[in-house]
């Protein structure tokens, strides 16, 4: 609730953690104690899974696309901010240890606007993906700095053991990094959809590489990020990954940022303002931060002669230190070569940088979303096959007889103008033998379904076949028969209130989308879809990846000859000639899709998304949305999806067009298409 509650007046939630564990601790209420020892396991074990999630969350594909330049701006942007870390160290009294710590403090960056640019559609963008491909680079040389400090710190530190500690590493870097990745690839090809099991398996590797990481001398959270890296590749964007980033943004990494908080003494955090040395320190540490960071992305504009447009949203993007930066702050206070002067000001540079680098990031990075999509780019047309809806062959799971005739008159809506046919699938969950009663009583259940399934679809005229299977998970069944049945488009119920077991063991609904071959169409209708006079669809960005809910809202418009609205929300600061632009580029998409048909265009500034679309949404009967698998960032807490919290409290019918990988990835890796 509290991160929620500073979300609200413009905050990272992570201030609220913090302001949690100061109100918590010996300045405050004096509830918890950060020298207790469970208190003190409990931060370990977020600790631990912040590192790890960080890892879990670098896109390694996109990496993959820019290597070369990722490496290029990592390198740029990890030792500029060393360099200049270093010298702050220096000029206030600190060894060249201590020094050198504190540069790495400064040389990694954690993706918190990642959320940001995905929404403005330039995630495609050659900077983009050189600063998302940079963070493996920053963060893997900020935590081998550590791993080194630490050790010359523990003393009887020689040459020939540094040698040893730097061989051991990269020994173990490789033993991680290459045999958790070919084991787990093993394991959940043996494993198929045991998702308990592949969780744990996870975990297992969590633990032994954090335990790995300290037999040869380093600290654990530098096993935990590479065994992040190394079982991303593994899990992918499966639901066992939602599954670990869920677990550990509501269970362990909260009580890390509260710990932190716990830390934060009131008069020393104050005296970090009062006092001129230590304010110095931290406006030092908080300028170095910010100026390094933008001369490491124009070196990479000279490089890689980028736009200032680019350079400056690589510079916003790089900004933001969180993760790696307050892990590795943690561990150095804690052996003794950083000061609480050092751990506030680094506190201040957190505040700062993850309130400042978003906003700079909406800045820049809109300016990126015009400069990518000429109005060429706006020639999209149906036979493109990117993301288009093919109504050829619809299946509807009925599972509730009363929302079973809404789901097959919404099917029936959208298969009407090219003929198409629906197919009514009804699935008996049973495990074991097959000649049991309860087997029996499910099929006949399910029979019950299809068969009024059938009447409601010979009532709407259209071609029908009912389909019965028998299967042990109801996710599996859909997505699988779907496959079998060659369907084009799945049409499947939502309940808005989500159950706790739903997001930590994930719902029938998260399986289906991610394993699904075509799109998912997942709706909550409150009345009949043929008395759906008003149609909103809420644009996000002008490429074709909005094209098919553009089109789905169409259709049913047209079928149903109603009034169709594309909203698109733009910040309060886009000008006035910017924002005829975009009206006049979505009203060309719309026209270039349904020419006989006139769409009504808003472009609405506003720096609520889901606030001005829910204002528009009150006087529409229904709200078509395009759903988004990714719904966390790196730094382990989760963001909120515009989808979802639309979805959550609009008060119409909702429908939820959700794409599948290969469409998604399609489009993300060309975004001139």
């Amino acid at each position: 609730m509290i991160p929620l509650l500073f979300e609200r007046i413009r905050l990272p939630g992570l201030v609220g953690l913090l302001a949690a564990g100061v109100a918590l601790g010996s300045d405050g209420f004096q509830v918890l104690n950060q020298e207790s020892e469970s208190m003190r396991l409990l931060s370990d074990i977020g600790l631990v899974y912040l590192m790890f999630v960080a890892g879990l969350e670098v896109d390694i594909g996109q990496f993959n696309q820019t290597r070369d330049r990722s490496m290029g701006f990592g390198t740029f942007t990890f030792l500029v901010p060393l360099v200049t870390g270093i010298g702050v160290g220096r000029l206030f009294g600190f060894d060249w240890n201590a020094a050198t710590l504190i540069g790495s403090l400064l040389a990694s960056h954690t993706l918190l606007a990642y959320p940001i640019v995905s929404r403005l559609g330039v995630v495609g963008n050659e900077a983009v993906t050189v600063t998302i491909g940079g963070t493996i680079f920053t963060d893997i040389g900020a935590l081998l700095v550590l791993a080194i400090c630490i050790g010359i710190n523990a003393g009887d530190f020689s040459p020939l053991k540094l040698v040893i500690l730097l061989g051991s590493l990269a020994v173990y870097t490789v033993v991680i990094l290459v045999g958790v990745d070919r084991v787990g690839q093993e394991f959940f090809k043996r494993s198929g959809n045991d998702e308990g099991n592949q969780f744990l398996f996870v975990l297992l590797a969590l633990f032994l590489a954090s335990v790995g990481a300290q037999l040869i001398g380093v600290e654990k959270i530098v096993g935990a990020f590479l065994s992040g890296l190394a079982v991303n590749r593994v899990v992918g964007d499966s639901p066992v990954k939602e599954k670990i980033v869920f677990v550990g943004s509501v269970l362990f990494i909260p009580i890390f940022f509260v710990n932190m908080g716990l830390l934060i003494r009131i008069p020393a955090f104050i005296k970090n303002f009062t006092s001129p040395q230590l304010f110095g320190l931290t406006a030092a540490i908080v300028l170095g931060l910010i100026g390094s960071k933008f001369v490491a992305a124009f070196f990479a504009k000279l490089a890689y002669r980028y736009t200032w447009q680019e350079a400056l949203t690589m510079w916003s993007l790089s900004l933001p230190q969180v993760a790696a930066t307050l892990a590795a702050t943690l561990v150095g206070y804690r052996v003794g070569m950083l000061t609480e002067g050092v751990l506030n000001s680094v506190i201040v540079l957190m505040l700062v940088t993850s309130i400042l680098g978003p906003i700079l990031t909406t800045r820049f990075a809109d300016g990126l979303r015009t400069q990518n999509l000429p109005p060429e780019v706006l020639d999209l047309t149906a036979e493109s096959g990117l993301a288009a809806i093919d109504p050829s062959r619809i299946i509807v799971p009925i599972s509730n007889p009363d929302t079973e005739r809404y789901l097959l008159e919404m099917a029936a809506l959208i298969a009407h103008q090219q003929s198409g046919q629906i197919v009514p699938f009804a699935i008996a969950v049973h495990h074991g033998q097959l000649d049991t009663p309860q087997l029996q009583a499910a099929i006949k259940r399910s029979e019950t379904l299809l068969d009024n399934a059938v009447n409601i679809c010979k009532e709407l005229n259209a071609e029908v076949e009912a389909v019965l299977r028998i299967d042990d998970k109801i996710a599996q069944g859909i997505s699988r028969s779907s496959r079998e049945q060659n369907a084009s488009l799945i049409v499947m119920g939502w309940q808005r209130r989500s159950r706790f077991q739903e997001r930590l063991f994930g719902s029938v609904i998260d399986s289906v989308l991610w394993a699904s071959h075509c799109p998912v169409a997942v709706t909550q209708l409150l009345k009949s879809p043929s008395d759906m006079q008003q149609i909103l669809v809420p644009v996000e960005n002008l490429t074709q990846r909005s094209f098919a809910a553009l089109q789905l809202a169409q259709t049913i418009a047209t079928e149903n000859q109603g009034r169709l609205i594309i909203l698109h929300i733009c910040d309060r600061k886009t000008s006035a000639s910017k924002q005829a632009w975009i009206h006049s580029q979505l009203l060309l998409l719309s026209e270039k899709n349904h020419p006989a048909y006139e769409s009504e265009v808003q472009v609405v500034p506003s720096d609520d998304v889901v606030k001005a679309i829910l204002s528009a949404a009150h006087s529409s009967d229904l709200v078509v949305l395009r759903s988004s698998r990714r719904s966390s960032s790196a730094g382990g807490l989760l963001v909120g999806d515009i989808t979802f919290q639309v979805a959550q409290q609009v008060p119409c019918s909702v429908v939820m067009l959700g794409e599948p990988e290969r469409i998604a990835r399609a489009v993300l890796a060309n975004p001139n298409l």
